[in-house]
């Protein structure tokens, strides 16, 4: 059995909603949905879609980092919405990060978010060439 490598942010909210924000297993790593916080825990860009995704994907990247890889190992993306009529200028920003990756996505529109002020959520899977290790 591959072993199970929770990675934390160190916010309150990951033990009182009971998750991580990334799960690494063997060469499979999977980041929770990811939101524009900065280090001190507040939103970035609140009324820009582009800020918020810029700073979601600079969250996640770290989140893979912690967990041993980096961007180009990501394979799926799904991006949530609170309004689909924002999807060029998110999409751009996820292009810009991706262009050459190419990962398989979906862009959902919700009804809302956890705060009014989120308008982009965006969940990623990985996959390692092997179960290459920390640094």
């Amino acid at each position: 059995m591959a072993t199970r490598l929770l990675i934390s942010t160190g916010t309150k909210w990951e033990p009182i909603v009971g998750y991580s924000r990334a799960v690494r297993v063997g060469n499979l790593i999977h980041v929770s949905g990811t939101t524009a916080t900065d280090a001190g825990g507040k939103i970035v860009g609140a009324s820009d879609p582009y800020r918020q995704t810029v700073q979601i994907l600079k969250n996640i990247e770290s989140a893979l980092r912690s967990a041993g890889a980096s961007l180009k190992d990501v394979v799926r993306t799904r991006i949530y919405v609170v309004n689909i009529d924002d999807w060029e200028k998110i999409g751009r920003t996820h292009g810009e990060c991706f262009k050459d990756i190419r990962p398989a996505t979906s862009m959902i529109e919700v009804k809302r978010l956890i705060s009014p002020e989120i308008l982009v959520e965006i969940e990623a899977e990985a996959i390692l060439d092997s179960d290459r290790p920390l640094h």
